[in-house]
């Protein structure tokens, strides 16, 4: 593609590990080779998306087509608000992007989402994008992952293209930035992400943010942005309750063409429910090996296909396993735990842990207290109480205990 500032090149990766080891290992030979054979300065772009994209610049002054984005990659067409769950854990956030579609820039600006790993952040985040080009074909909305933009901001700087760089983020009507985290440590993307958003914002432009942890919680990221990304709405996406992760089950099955019958779906959920990815991946098992042996998906054929994965999880949720991924959840030593001190930087994780025990393995209440410093069955039901009603009270302590869960699921 030609510019006033040169050639740019574009190219297609089937999915973001391709173009990170792409980016890390080949970037600058790409690089030399484009502009030996172009003869001029050439800025290099890789991003996720197929041929069909790639088409779509030859196709560039017909009036059913849209002009390439300069920044950012393609937004993915499957990342829809009808493909989206929705669940208690994700209802606030799923609310709050269904509204912003309507009036990008004015509701709920910036936008921030966080939450574990494969919960939905990315798919939400897009939905937004995807919506809006539908409602208006002239928007200007670009997803970018923060690596990305730390990437194509070090070409710039290598090419003496800062300014077109600025002048193509800063023309945005919508700013989809995924893991904002990996800004953490970098001053100078920091530093002009910093006066993007501002550029963007005080131009009533829509700016949506996801991030794995709260933002007052990511370190290495100047307080100036934390400052910045609370005065908008700051919601979360937790892992989906049972019920949820039936509904994603069937909804995907049904998008697959694949009969997938519901208490086998069951089976699925209640064996991961760490995240929407490892659901998909659990229900692609499913689908291949009854499509492969011809055979009915049943709850014993799930078995068998999710044997490993079942057998791993096993191996994971053991006390001692538990134990030490609380003490370490909370900076504290798993001695502490078994300990008599009663404190309540001590008690509070004690109790979580004896609850998460009690939830994930089949361990009678006896057994539960004897391997938290020989106490009695009787302390192990008061912890259990204690921590169902801490949790109706604090959403952060609803978090604390799903990321535990989380970190023993991985």
């Amino acid at each position: 593609i030609e510019d006033e500032e040169g050639p740019s090149l574009t190219l297609l990766a089937p999915n973001k590990f391709v173009v990170n080891w792409v980016q890390k290992n080949y970037l600058e030979q790409i690089k030399v080779a484009a502009e030996k054979r172009l003869r001029a300065k050439t800025t290099v772009a890789i991003s996720v998306g197929d041929q069909g994209l790639a088409n779509a610049g030859a196709h560039k002054n017909t009036q059913e087509s849209k002009p390439l984005n300069v920044v950012g990659a393609p937004l993915n067409p499957l990342y829809t608000f009808e493909g989206f769950v929705a669940g208690k854990s994700n209802q606030i956030a799923r609310a709050a992007a269904t509204q912003i579609t309507e009036n990008p820039g004015t509701s709920y600006n910036p936008f921030f989402i966080y939450g574990g790993v494969g919960l939905g952040k990315t798919h939400l985040m897009q939905s937004v994008g995807n919506k809006i080009n539908s409602t208006n074909k002239d928007s200007k909305v670009a997803y970018v992952h923060s690596e990305r933009f730390v990437g194509e901001m070090v070409s710039a700087l290598q090419h003496n293209t800062i300014n077109s760089f600025k002048r193509q983020y800063r023309s945005l009507d919508v700013l989809l930035i995924d893991d904002i985290q990996f800004f953490a440590g970098k001053e100078r993307s920091q530093e002009e992400f910093f006066h993007t958003f501002n550029v963007l914002l005080e131009s009533n432009k829509q700016i949506i943010i996801t991030s794995d942890r709260y933002p007052k919680e990511i370190r290495g990221l100047e307080d100036r942005l934390k400052s910045r990304f609370g005065w908008g709405l700051t919601v979360s996406i937790d892992p989906p309750e049972l019920e949820t992760c039936v509904a994603i089950l069937k909804v995907k099955s049904e998008l697959e063409g694949f009969d997938l019958p519901e208490e086998v779906a069951f089976f699925i959920a209640s064996k991961i429910r760490s995240n929407v990815r490892e659901l998909e991946g659990a229900l692609r098992k499913i689908i291949a090996n009854s499509t492969f042996t011809n055979k009915e998906p049943t709850v014993e054929l799930a078995k068998d296909s999710l044997r490993d994965l079942l057998s791993i999880q096993a191996k994971q949720t053991t006390i001692e396993n538990i134990q030490k991924t609380v003490a370490e959840y909370y900076n504290i030593r798993v001695s502490d735990l078994l300990s008599k001190r009663r404190n309540r930087s001590i008690t509070r994780p004690r109790q979580i842990a004896m609850y998460i025990t009690k939830e994930l393995t089949s361990h009678s209440l006896p057994e539960i207290g004897d391997a938290f410093g020989g106490r009695d069955h009787t302390t192990v039901i008061h912890a259990n109480k204690k921590v169902l009603l801490l949790k109706k009270e604090d959403v952060r302590f609803v978090e604390d205990c799903e990321n535990i869960k989380r970190l023993l699921s991985l």
